[in-house]
């Protein structure tokens, strides 16, 4: 049950995370202490609560809270056993914890329960770590805050780290917070609005301080044709590398991408000193355990050809793994944990703007906003001094650090498609959004392509958030609307893995009522609109060196021969047979192309409710509401087939079960004998 003084607490958290420019997401953590009634004495007992491992300040909850007995948790203190064996404190606040539930504490910990205040804030804002990785930053904290706030220097996250702090408010009563070096900020106060309006005159002392004193130029000058393309001319060539970057990303393990061309990012790589303050790499621990310890910078101008950057981008990638060998042979000790990959996860282009991976789209997203964040120190950093992050040395420690390595191994199991990227065309109904919503519930990221765009965006949002899909304009049958919607694609989550050629219309006819026109606009969406989506994406598979799936949604049509359906059948053919080219061309990229043979799904279908069922059903002589039963009644097993039947095929084709098999059809049709692949 939540106390008042956890929902103030709560309050707080979610005030100051909500701002960027107070902190990062998962960034910092919040305290406050209390009295509360034991359950088992019925009596009062001092308890702290503070933000657990891993949460997010603007998006806490009571869940995200850890409670721990504050006398047990001080009293850890006489056990203590020296800084070198500081992590096994961690384990030891599982001993303090009040009740069962809540967050697991986290390292800061010590942070909260040791400082003599009822309040604490320990956050990451970009203008108190401007300060913190200032090469002067001791002497700017003073200068900046006078005696209110007090510098500590650099000290890994830890037990010792909180002594460290709590000695210092102790021996400076009237401090209200510290400057962390290379880290962030701390501050406190009696009261939750107490320890609030410490935290922010902090942050906005230090911003006010900058911009009042700082130079007008941290970064430098601008490079000739290092500048921003127009916008236009940004998004087209981002796209064109995009295939490349996630390979290179993805080369030990696969990654979602996110492109970002921000006025930060960009202005930072047109500038001369951002080749230099790259190489620094980042600094605070929240930042590099996201970003790397530093990104891949292209040192080509914007106005170089795409082969030209291209091929720049490989050597670049080859140099940047055997550094980062490097970086890890001249830190790791006999108990360090194995390399975790030497791909970068961020990659600067100049003039184009920066592409940003990770294990998922959202993991992708907030290690670009990271990055962000690192410019923005960096750029108050120069501005008042140098920029002086901390040591790789110091780096390593965190990003290989024990601790850090059993919060990964504790992550969840990856579902089977996490980290592929699905783009399904005719998405916004029917079998086209079955697929969609069964991908999306396997952890792929998907992009719902339709003719619609209104009906693919709202398709999109029912699967989640735009970290989960996304919803395009795609007229299947226009080679430059293919272009622009698999551009779009590739832009939002970094590439493409699966392609499901869904699309479709039919009209039901004999031979002499089928006009030219029927059989143009047949062919057109179904025959021609998967041969151009399939030539637009396989552009991007081939780049991306990561293998991939095509699948076409075919039908029984394609091979059995019924009444009045010669232009919708023969399309349908024209699909098969495009799976068997496919297969054997593409082969050789790692992608595979397989088929699947629907037949009579009626229910949720656009097609059959857009006449083709009433045809259908006249052909019959059914009821059209008796269709969907007339089909299952002819079949082998008797069982009416539903659009989620076809996603289910398309999830088996697609997934680690069938990695070896390519150029095959499905029948998902209850059995039509007739319609048996010979």
């Amino acid at each position: 049950m939540t106390t008042d003084t956890a929902a103030e607490l709560i309050a707080r958290s979610n005030r100051l995370g909500a701002d960027p420019k107070n902190t990062n997401y998962a960034g910092g953590n919040t305290s406050a202490k209390g009295t509360a009634t034991d359950p088992v004495t019925g009596q009062p007992v001092e308890l702290l609560w503070v933000k657990g491992s891993g949460g997010d300040l603007g998006t806490l909850t009571e869940n995200g809270l850890a409670v721990l007995r504050l006398d047990r948790m001080r009293a850890l203190v006489d056990v203590y056993p020296g800084v070198d064996r500081e992590d096994e404190m961690v384990a030891a606040f599982d001993y303090c914890l009040h009740g069962k539930g809540g967050a697991a504490p986290s390292i800061d910990t010590a942070m909260h329960g040791l400082v003599d205040a009822a309040h604490v804030d320990h956050l990451h804002p970009d203008s108190g770590i401007a300060i913190a990785t200032a090469a002067d930053g001791e002497a700017l904290t003073t200068t900046i805050f006078g005696d209110k706030v007090v510098w500590v220097p650099w000290r890994r996250p830890g037990f010792q780290l909180g002594l460290d702090i709590a000695a210092i408010k102790k021996a400076n009563p009237q401090a209200i917070g510290c400057i962390l070096g290379g880290h962030g900020i701390t501050a406190w106060g009696d009261t939750s609005a107490d320890a609030e309006t410490n935290s922010l005159w902090i942050i906005d002392t230090a911003a006010e301080y900058i911009a009042e004193h700082g130079k007008d130029a941290p970064f430098g000058g601008v490079r000739t044709g290092f500048e921003a393309l127009p916008e236009a001319l940004r998004r087209e060539r981002a796209a064109a590398l995009t295939g490349t970057i996630r390979g290179i990303a993805s080369t030990d393990k696969p990654m979602v991408g996110h492109y970002t061309d921000s006025p930060e990012v960009l202005d930072f790589l047109a500038s001369e000193k951002a080749p230099a303050l790259a190489a620094l790499g980042t600094s605070c621990p929240d930042h590099f355990l996201r970003t790397k310890v530093k990104p891949l910078i292209l040192d080509l101008p914007a106005s170089a050809s795409v082969e030209e950057q291209i091929a720049r981008l490989h050597d670049l990638h080859e140099q940047y793994r055997a550094d980062y060998q490097a970086y890890y042979d001249a830190h790791a000790t006999a108990d360090s944990p194995a390399i975790r990959g030497a791909d970068p996860l961020i990659v600067l282009v100049p003039g184009v703007g920066m592409f940003s991976y990770g294990a998922n789209k959202q993991t992708a997203r907030v290690a670009g906003e990271f990055y962000v964040n690192a410019i923005n120190v960096m750029r108050g950093a120069e501005a008042l001094s140098a920029y002086s992050p901390i040591s790789d040395a110091e780096k390593f420690r965190i990003e290989y650090w024990a601790l850090e390595e059993a919060k990964l191994q504790r992550m969840p199991k990856p579902k089977s498609h996490q980290g592929r990227i699905a783009f399904v065309t005719g998405a916004a109904s029917g079998i086209g959004k079955a697929i969609a919503t069964r991908l999306a519930a396997e952890g792929a990221c998907v992009v719902v392509a339709d003719l619609d765009l209104e009906k693919a965006r709202a398709a999109a949002a029912e699967l989640g958030s735009a970290d989960v899909a996304i919803g395009v304009a795609a007229n299947v049958a226009d080679a430059d609307a293919v272009q622009a919607a698999l551009d779009e694609a590739v832009l939002a989550f970094g590439g493409v893995d699966l392609v499901v050629n869904n699309a479709g219309l039919s009209l039901s006819k004999p031979l002499l009522e089928t006009t030219e026109k029927d059989w143009d606009l047949q062919h057109d969406v179904m025959a021609k609109g998967s041969f151009l989506v399939s030539k637009a994406a396989a552009r991007v598979l081939i780049d991306q060196t990561l293998g991939g799936d095509i699948i076409y949604i075919s039908s029984k049509n394609s091979v059995f021969a019924g009444p009045n359906n010669i232009a919708y059948s023969a399309t349908k053919a024209d699909q098969a047979h495009q799976v068997r080219l496919l297969a054997v061309e593409l082969g050789e990229f790692g992608i595979r192309v397989n088929g699947i043979n629907p037949d009579g799904v009626v229910r949720g279908s656009g097609i059959f409710a857009s006449g083709w069922g009433a045809n259908r059903a006249a052909t019959y002589g059914v009821k059209e509401e008796d269709l969907g039963q007339f089909y299952a009644n002819r079949t082998i097993l008797k069982r009416e087939v539903v659009p989620e039947n076809v996603a289910d095929a398309v999830y088996v084709l697609t997934g680690p079960e069938l990695s070896r098999t390519t150029g095959l059809h499905i029948p998902v049709d209850s059995g039509v004998a007739a319609a048996f692949l010979r």
